[in-house]
C-alpha cells in the first residue's frame, strides 16, 4: 500500500449513488494498479515494464456518442449540432442510476486528482473507474495532489467510467451501447460502453473548454507548448500526424504539456500531468522523449508484441492504427515545473499537407492566424484500400472541434483579442508533402522543419525577404539557415508547375467551402484572409 492508498473506503460512495459496491480502492500507487490489473487478468507488462492492455471494441473515441446535458445552463450557450449532441436531463438521470446500479457489489478504484497547473484555476477530479487499468491512466494523465492535498480533497467534478455497462438505445435515450455523457450542471462525465481510455481525457478537455472561456476569460488551447531557456514560451497547434508533440519535444527547451493548455492574462500553463501519444510506428530515433518513457507505469493501449517476446511490435496495426500511450508527464527529462510558462512569443499552425501545395513555413497576420484557426486544415492520406492515393482534406476548427462546446468563433475571437494584445507572432508550418502530392512528392524532411522552427523562435526570420504565395496570401521567407532555399517556395520543387498551380487551386477551394458555414461570424479582417480562387500560384 502507498501512503494515500486506502482500500474498501465504500461509505464515502454513497453521495454518488455507490455505497454498495464491493470494495473502494482510493488512491493507489501505480504498481499496486498494475499490480491488480495482472491479476485479474487484464494486462501483461511489457520488456520495458510498461502495462500492455487492450480497449476492447472500441479504440478510439465514439464523437456520434458524445452528448451534453441540454438545461438551463448550457440551452443558450453551447453550440448545439453534430459536434455537441443533446441529451435530456431525466434519461441522464435514469442512466446515471442503471450505471450505479450496474457497479453495485463490483469492485471499483476511485483516483482524487486535478487539472489545471496554474492554481489559480485548478479544478479538482475525482474519477471511480470499473478497471485498474482505467484508474492508472487517470493518475498518469491528471495532475497529481500530494498527500495534505488528499486528505482535504473537494471534489469539483465527478467521472464515472464503467465501460462493462451496455446502454440500451431504446430505454437510454443514446445512439448505440456506448456513451460518454457531460452534465455541467451536476458536474458529471458519465462514460459507459467503450473502454478506450481517451473518452476520459477527452471528456475533461470539453468541460474545460466550456468553463474557461465562459466564465474565466481563459482561451483553452488543443495544443503543445515548450519554454527555453529566455523564458520565451511556444504553441504548437496540430491536428492528429501534424507532428505536435514531436517538434514540441526539443532537448533546448523544457516541455510544458503535449496536448491541452489555457491562456490567461498572465500564463501559458498545461490542463494535463502526463502524455496521450501515438505510438504507431514509433522509434528512439523518430522520437526519443515517447520512446524512452514508456517504461513502468507507462500504458500501452492495443499494441501487439513481436512473436514470441514481450518487446512491442509498433509497426503493427492489427488491433488498429490508433495505437496510443499514456504517462505520467516526469517520464520525460526535460519538463517545466511546474507545467506553466509566460505569455506565448511564437505560435505554430503545424499542417501535414498531402497535396504539397503549402509552404514549409510562412508568416501570417492577425487575420490569417484567424482563418486558419477556425479551419484548422490539415491532410490525410486516403488509408489502406489498394490503389487510393489522393489525400483527404481535413478541417477541425480551432484544431479541435469535437471539443468545442461554444461556436469556434468564440476561441477565436479570443485567440485574436490575445494576439493583438501581446504582439505574437504566428506561423503556419507544413509537415506534409513538398515536390507533389502523397504518392509523387516526398515528406519534408523533420530536420529542415526543426530548423524552420528554431529560426523563427531565434528571431533569424525578422530580417531575411519574404514573398508572398499569390493563392493564400502567406508570406514565405525566401532564405532560412540550415534550409535549402529551393524548398521555401513550394512551387519551385514541382517540375510540373501547371500542375501545382491546379492543385493550389483546388484546395483553395475546398478551404472556401468549408469556411461557408463560419462566414456569416466571421469579420472582415478574418473573411478577407480567405485564399483567393481562380488565381494562378
Amino acid at each position: 500500500m502507498n501512503e494515500f492508498g486506502i482500500k474498501s473506503k465504500k461509505a464515502n460512495l454513497e453521495e454518488y449513488g455507490l455505497g454498495n459496491v464491493a470494495a473502494a480502492y482510493w488512491n493507489l500507487s501505480p504498481s499496486e494498479l498494475v499490480e491488480d490489473t495482472i491479476i485479474r487478468g487484464e494486462g501483461v507488462l511489457s520488456n520495458t515494464g510498461a502495462l500492455a492492455i487492450d480497449t476492447g471494441e472500441f479504440t478510439g473515441r465514439s464523437p456520434k456518442d458524445k452528448f451534453i446535458v441540454k438545461d438551463e445552463l448550457t440551452k443558450d450557450s453551447v453550440w448545439w449540432g453534430d459536434v455537441n449532441i443533446p441529451f435530456e436531463p431525466e434519461k441522464f438521470e435514469a442512466l446515471y442510476h442503471r450505471v450505479t446500479a450496474y457497479l453495485s457489489g463490483k469492485e471499483v478504484y476511485v483516483r482524487d486528482s486535478y487539472v489545471c497547473a496554474d492554481t489559480q484555476y485548478r479544478l479538482n477530479v475525482r474519477t471511480i473507474n470499473e478497471t485498474p487499468w482505467g484508474n492508472l491512466f487517470a493518475y498518469n494523465m491528471f495532475l497529481r495532489p500530494d498527500k495534505s492535498e488528499i486528505e482535504n480533497f473537494e471534489t469539483d467534478w465527478l467521472i464515472v467510467a464503467a465501460p462493462g455497462f451496455k446502454a440500451d438505445p431504446k430505454i437510454d435515450g443514446t445512439r448505440q451501447h456506448n456513451f460518454a455523457i457531460l452534465n455541467f450542471t451536476k458536474k458529471i462525465i458519465l462514460i459507459g460502453g467503450s473502454g478506450y481510455t481517451g473518452e476520459i481525457k477527452k471528456g475533461i478537455f470539453s468541460v474545460l473548454n466550456f468553463i474557461l472561456p465562459h466564465q474565466k476569460n481563459v482561451l483553452s488551447m488543443h495544443c503543445s507548448a515548450n519554454i527555453g531557456s529566455k523564458n520565451d514560451t511556444a504553441v504548437f497547434f496540430g491536428l492528429s500526424g501534424t507532428g505536435k508533440t514531436t517538434l514540441s519535444s526539443d532537448p533546448n527547451r523544457k516541455l510544458i504539456g503535449d496536448d491541452e493548455h489555457g491562456w490567461s492574462d498572465k500564463s501559458v500553463f498545461n490542463f494535463e500531468g502526463g502524455c496521450y501519444a501515438k505510438c504507431i510506428d514509433l522509434s528512439r530515433e523518430k522520437e526519443p522523449q515517447i520512446f524512452d518513457a514508456i517504461k513502468f507505469g507507462a500504458l500501452l493501449e492495443n499494441i501487439n508484441f513481436i512473436e514470441g517476446t514481450t518487446e512491442v511490435d509498433y509497426a503493427d496495426k492489427t488491433k488498429t492504427e490508433n495505437t496510443r500511450v499514456s504517462y505520467p508527464i516526469y517520464h520525460v527529462e526535460n519538463i517545466a515545473n511546474p507545467s506553466v510558462g509566460n505569455i506565448p512569443t511564437h505560435i505554430f499552425f503545424l499542417t501535414a499537407d498531402a497535396f504539397g501545395v503549402l509552404p514549409p513555413i510562412s508568416k501570417l497576420s492577425k487575420g490569417q492566424a484567424m482563418y486558419q484557426f477556425i479551419s484548422g486544415y490539415t491532410a490525410k492520406v486516403a488509408g489502406t484500400e489498394a490503389g487510393v492515393t489522393e489525400p483527404q482534406t481535413t478541417f477541425s476548427a480551432c484544431f479541435g472541434a469535437p471539443f468545442l462546446p461554444l461556436h469556434p468563433t468564440k476561441y477565436a475571437e479570443m485567440l485574436g483579442e490575445k494576439l493583438e494584445k501581446n504582439n505574437v507572432s504566428v506561423w503556419m508550418v507544413n509537415t506534409g508533402w513538398s515536390g507533389g502530392a502523397y504518392g509523387t512528392g516526398s515528406r519534408i524532411k523533420l530536420s529542415y522543419t526543426r530548423a524552420m522552427i528554431t529560426a523563427a523562435m531565434n528571431g533569424e526570420l525578422n530580417h531575411v525577404d519574404y514573398e508572398t504565395h499569390s493563392v493564400f496570401g502567406l508570406q514565405m521567407p525566401k532564405t532560412c539557415p540550415n534550409v535549402p532555399s529551393e524548398i521555401l517556395n513550394p512551387r519551385n520543387t514541382w517540375s510540373d508547375k501547371t500542375l501545382y498551380d491546379a492543385k493550389a487551386s483546388d484546395l483553395a477551394e475546398k478551404f472556401v467551402k468549408n469556411f461557408e458555414k463560419y462566414t456569416q461570424f466571421a469579420n472582415e479582417e478574418i473573411r478577407t484572409a480567405a485564399p483567393k480562387v481562380g488565381v494562378s500560384a
